[in-house]
């Protein structure tokens, strides 16, 4: 089976624009449609005709140009069944464990309320991708606008057990912002401390912070770490629950 090509290219401010092609059958799927004109642009630039358009969430910056390609392109429509109503052009959907394929690459539906209450992220499982969207960001995650944080740290951890070599496509390029936040709360980690340092040198020449990987995450991403002790002492919450803790990381990033 041949690799999955992937193309990544900026929509909107700061939304990424993802497509998937699988070289054997000629699919291409967009992961999300932010805007049209990019998406349009990365398709030419390639030659791939989009078959298909794997929505994460209903918000406008990810389902904007869904219409748009429908229509040229022909393309299907996938997306979280608890959202449906709310997502254009919608085909076909999915709900928390199901599985279908994208040619012969096996694709696994991950429910993640938070940051929206149907919200889902898509697993290549043998291909070891993930596209999270809104929900897992490098060294951050979604506020939380229809969920309560205990729903999204059990989201979290959804995510999080994972092979820590699963690539994690997310959906804006936020990672700046959630570096020098997370060294806030988790000042003393030093592979954090590096990892910052690298996310400044590459933004400061204009290059993505994109693809991440879930070790790396597991390692400076204070929002899968609410139960780190260093995190715990700095919040002076040792006592405290994850679900608690993770609720004052996220409102204090709200804040930041």
């Amino acid at each position: 089976m041949k690799p999955l090509e992937l193309d990544v290219f900026l929509c909107r401010t700061d939304n990424f624009g993802v497509l998937v092609h699988d070289p054997e059958t000629g699919f291409t799927a967009a992961i999300d449609a932010p805007e049209e004109a990019p998406i349009l642009e990365a398709a030419t630039r390639r030659g791939w005709k989009i078959t298909h358009i794997f929505t994460t969430h209903h918000h406008t910056d990810h389902v904007a140009a869904n219409l748009a390609l429908k229509e040229q392109f022909g393309c299907e429509i996938i997306g979280p069944i608890n959202e449906a109503v709310a997502i254009p052009g919608l085909d076909r959907t999915m709900a928390d464990g199901d599985r279908f394929l994208f040619g012969n690459h096996t694709v696994n539906v991950i429910e993640t309320p938070g940051h929206t209450a149907g919200h889902i992220c898509y697993h290549f499982v043998d291909d070891k991708l993930l596209f999270a969207a809104d929900t897992l960001f490098a060294l951050g995650c979604g506020r939380l606008f229809e969920r309560p944080a205990a729903d999204m740290w059990h989201s979290l951890q959804k995510l999080a057990v994972l092979p820590d070599e699963t690539a994690i496509y997310f959906g804006h390029e936020y990672t700046l912002s959630n570096a020098r936040f997370a060294l806030t709360v988790d000042p003393d980690n030093e592979r954090l401390k590096s990892r910052a340092a690298e996310i400044e040198a590459l933004r400061a020449e204009g290059k993505f912070t994109i693809p991440t990987t879930l070790g790396l995450e597991k390692e400076t991403n204070p929002f899968l770490r609410a139960g780190d002790p260093a995190i715990r002492r700095n919040l002076i919450m040792e006592g405290k629950t994850n679900e608690e803790v993770f609720a004052e990381i996220r409102k204090r990033k709200d804040n930041f």
